[in-house]
């Protein structure tokens, strides 16, 4: 069984900055794809940031320049660097993994529990 736990959020002013931290656990052969997803109340949920195994990169547009994607395969962790917040980023974050349990096991999606942040202006 694999677990996301996630950490690092919270309630931080406009202009501030907050880590977010997602460690895998459990039955993991191997880790592709990580990254990050948000839903603010009312909007659909959103690809903010991803990372693939080749430590390739891809941002939404609006979080370009402030937020950044890093992982630590030895710690099956991705982590969200986020600055010069806004109140337009306050959402919930959600941690997702692509990964395979086992080597008989095919590719599949993971999530996280989702972690709140607010930035007040």
């Amino acid at each position: 069984q694999v677990q996301l736990v996630e950490s690092g959020g919270g309630l931080v002013q406009a202009g501030g900055s907050l880590r977010l931290s997602c460690a895998a656990s459990g039955s993991i052969f191997s880790i592709n794809a990580m990254g990050w997803y948000r839903q603010a109340p009312g909007k659909q949920r959103e690809l903010v940031a991803i990372i693939d195994s080749g430590d390739s990169t891809n941002y939404l547009d609006s979080v370009k320049g402030r937020f950044t994607i890093s992982r630590d395969n030895a710690k099956n962790t991705v982590y969200l660097q986020m600055n010069s917040q806004k109140p337009e980023d306050t959402a919930v974050y959600y941690c997702y993994v692509r990964l395979r349990p086992t080597v008989w096991d095919r590719w599949d999606d993971y999530w996280g529990q989702g972690t709140q942040v607010t930035v007040s202006s």
